[in-house]
């Protein structure tokens, strides 16, 4: 994503396609090429006026098969902590999974936007139809 990000802002392309996270950390990365790229470049929410924006989610889950099945309830619970979610948020600059975190600082001055609230399973349904169609724009 950073390299998405310093191609856009050296006119390599017009736009690119990055994780809010990685502009965040390259915003207050201390290092100054990676601050002049982000800087050079300007934050976008798609599809306001209309189905919203793509998300990125982190999900975690626990088979039935599991062998460690205490041991991986203690790593899920740790992972939706507040302490931990805090960190995602304040340190990563990830959007909390939890309701009642904040996110940090930087997350919060861009403001709210519109999520896309299309259900993942759709995606699955759709594939064979999106690479068809990629494979018909010559899309590598």
């Amino acid at each position: 994503d950073r390299d998405q990000i310093k191609a856009a802002a050296a006119g390599r392309c017009d736009i690119a396609i990055a994780n809010t996270y990685y502009y965040a950390q390259m915003l207050g990365s201390g290092d100054k090429s990676q601050i002049g790229a982000a800087n050079a470049v300007a934050l976008f929410w798609p599809n306001q006026d209309d189905r919203g924006t793509h998300i990125n989610i982190s999900g975690v889950g626990l088979t039935a098969a599991a062998k460690n099945r205490e041991n991986a309830i203690q790593l899920m619970e740790f992972l939706v902590s507040d302490e931990t979610q805090q960190w995602y948020a304040t340190i990563n600059h990830e959007y909390p999974a939890v309701h009642g975190i904040n996110p940090s600082d930087a997350l919060t001055t861009w403001g709210e936007f519109k999520s896309d609230t299309l259900n993942l399973s759709r995606l699955g349904e759709l594939n064979a139809d999106a690479v068809r169609l990629m494979d018909r724009a010559g899309w590598r």
